[in-house]
Parts: C-alpha cells; structure tokens; sequence
C-alpha cells in the first residue's frame, strides 16, 4: 500500500484539534483508505480500539443505518464522558440530514471526528453554514507523481514512468490494477466515470438530458488548461444539433462537474488590475485517464497541456489558491496565492530549446514588477536562472529533487 503522506501529515497536525476534519475528493481517490491508515496510526500511538467508532456509509450492513437520530445513539452508547474518542464516518453525506449528525457529535468534548464525502453538497449544503469556522477541509485526489513512483519502485527510468504517468491513470485502484492487466483500467475508469455522471451528477441534481451532459463534459475534456467559455460551448452544440443548449445549462453543468471533484477550474487573474476575472476560467481533469473513455485521447499527443495538468494538482497539493494569470496582453500560466500571502509564479512549457518558445514562455514574465519567484518549468534537462527565473526540470520538481515550491 502506497502511503499518503502529504495527506497523512495534515491529519496528523489536526489530530485533538477542536474541528471537524472534512475529506473531500473525487470517488476513488482514496479517502477511505487515508482514513483506514490514520486509523491504524491511532492505534499504533497507544488508542484503545475501542475509543474508535469507524463507520462507511457504502459498506452492506451499514446501509440501514440512514436515520441520523437512531446512528448518533448507536455511536454515544458505548462513548463514556472520562475518555477520548476517534469517531470516522465515511461517506457521510448516504445519511439523510448528515448536517444534523455531525454538529451533535462534534458539540462532544471527547470526540475527534472526522467525516469523508465524495461531493462537494458536503461542502456547499447546510454543513458549511452550519460549522462556519469550525471544520477544516482536507481534497483528495488520486496519485501525485512521487506516490505514482512508490507504486512503481522497480522502475528506475523516471522520464519513461512520466510519460506513462501523463498518458495513463493514476487512480489507485487503477494503477493496481495496470500493473496485473492494463486492459481492465478503461473499464474501471468508466464505472468511476458513470457513477460520478450518473449517481452524484444526473440523480442528485435530476438531470433528464443526460446525453447533453455527456457531449459538455467531452468538450471540456478535450480542452483542460484552454480558457472556456460557456457561450462558445452552447455554440459549438448548438451547430449540428436540432435541440438547443443555452449558455445558462453550460454553466449549471460545469457546477456540477467541480462540485463531483472530477474537474477542478483556476479562475483568471488580471496581475495588473490585481482583480479577480469573473470569465473563462480554465479547467483541469482530476485524472487524465479520464480524456481515455471520453475522448479519442491518443498515447503522446497533447503533452504540453498534459504537463499543464499534472502541474495544476501538484501546486493545489502543495497549498495555496491557483489562478490562470493575464499580464496585459501576456498569459501567465499559473498564479499561485500562497496562505502565508506570498505569490509564485509559473510558466509551463514541454521544452523550450526553440529560441521562440523560449522568448514567448519568458516575456510573459518580464512586465511583472514584484519580486515574488517566477518559475518556467519544462522536461528539458537544464537547469539555470535567467533574468531572476527558475528554469526547472518539471520531474525534478514534482519529486522534491530539484527548487521547489
């Protein structure tokens, strides 16, 4: 089993906290087995076994366990006030009023509790509201690079597992399964695909259309790191077809799909103006062997807006708010809004040996007048500083060997 250990730390740090730790991510991301292996540090730290209430919501005998009143005297029976209590509930949100549930857990001195969903409703429904300031979130999502090379610790070549890396999935499950018979990945990828379509998007929100739906999310899959705009999608839909799809649908449709955790947007940023651009956000694919069953994704092609991808999740692993950055008439890949209030930014490029490229990916940074770090992350091998920027092999940043973040 691949340890999560980015995600293991920050369970780590809130452990006794006085919040409730929400872990949120897409189905199959991993959470519950995150939580199974914080459980097991429990134990291993001296917690009794049975000061721990563990209980997933998907699992046979706990679905009738639906009634939140019945679950939360189920679990306080057996709690006694002298001591200290771990309580997880794992895919919460299968308990009608789940809000209630937690918040009379969590007004509990002596339990810990942490709760997991695959949707963001958990995030955006009455909990939010009702725990303003009194929960924390940690986002899931399925293996970064340097857990990609755990999974596969035999193979030394780097360059090759990262290409494989950008063109295959990297779902645990997935890449379990890719290493006993590759060709059961792209019929596990379309169950993940269909439910989350299906059960979290099309039952939750009753959607009838559901084949309007499925042409949306082709587009956007076909267009992750390109600006979208929902005018321009209504139109390309709205071309060969008898049944018109309106710019507002567009719109209710990509909700649905970053409240399912499947894409993620970074909002444009105007560096210049210092505002927030309230259009044509980019989008990124919580999984690029996603674009497998959705679109005629072929092996090594579109490399460059593949980098892109996998550099978006790496930064959002690494903390901090992530803009699509304009800089006049300049694009900026990634502006990066740290928590400390500090700002990053990046330029991602497959190579930039062409003296074009390189001038193009360059001035983009040159009108910027602070003094925050600037890096131009690329799969060439060199690494130097030019004009105060970082040229970085993107491998070596992803696995903490080279200057990082």
């Amino acid at each position: 089993m691949i340890i999560r250990e980015t995600y293991l730390q920050k369970l780590r740090g809130l452990r006794d906290q006085k919040l409730i730790k929400v872990v949120t991510g897409i189905r199959r991301s991993g959470k519950s087995t995150l939580l199974e292996a914080f459980k097991h540090e429990l134990i291993e730290s001296g917690v009794a076994k049975r000061n721990i209430v563990f209980l997933n919501f998907e699992e046979r005998e706990n679905i009738h366990l639906t009634n939140w009143t019945a679950l939360y005297d189920e679990i306080i029976k057996n709690i006694k006030s002298d001591e200290k209590y771990y309580v997880f509930l794992d895919e919460v949100q299968l308990v009608d009023d789940f809000e209630k549930l937690i918040n009379s857990l969590f007004r509990k001195k002596n339990i810990d509790l942490y709760v997991t969903g695959s949707n963001a409703y958990l995030l955006s429904s009455e909990l939010a509201t009702l725990l303003t300031g009194r929960y924390i979130a940690i986002n899931v999502q399925p293996y970064s690079f340097l857990e990609y090379t755990l999974a596969y610790s035999k193979e030394k070549n780097t360059d090759r597992l990262f290409r494989q890396y950008i063109n295959t999935s990297c779902f645990p499950e997935a890449v379990t399964l890719a290493k006993r018979n590759e060709n059961l990945v792209n019929d596990y990828l379309q169950s993940i695909y269909e439910t989350v379509v299906i059960k979290d998007i099309a039952q939750r929100y009753k959607l009838r259309n559901l084949h309007n739906l499925q042409r949306v999310i082709s587009l956007v899959f076909d267009s992750i790191g390109s600006y979208v705009s929902p005018t321009n999608i209504a139109a390309t839909l709205n071309k060969n077809s008898n049944k018109t799809i309106s710019h507002n649908t567009i719109i209710k449709y990509l909700e649905f799909l970053t409240n399912s955790y499947i894409i993620y947007a970074a909002p444009r940023y105007d560096i210049k103006g210092k505002e927030l651009l309230s259009t044509n956000p980019k989008y990124y694919l919580v999984d690029l062997g996603l674009k497998n069953i959705t679109t005629t994704n072929k092996y090594d092609a579109d490399l460059g807006r593949k980098l892109e991808n996998v550099v978006y999740f790496e930064l959002l692993r690494r903390g901090g708010k992530i803009y699509a950055g304009k800089n006049n008439d300049k694009e900026i890949d990634f502006v990066v809004q740290k928590p400390n209030n500090e700002r990053e930014y990046y330029q991602i490029a497959f190579t930039v040996n062409d003296e074009k490229t390189f001038e193009r990916e360059i001035s983009a940074f040159r009108n910027i007048r602070d003094n925050y770090p600037k890096f131009l992350l690329t799969l060439d091998f060199d690494k130097t500083n030019i004009e105060g920027i970082h040229k970085v092999n993107v491998i070596d940043w992803l696995l903490g060997v080279s200057h990082s973040s």
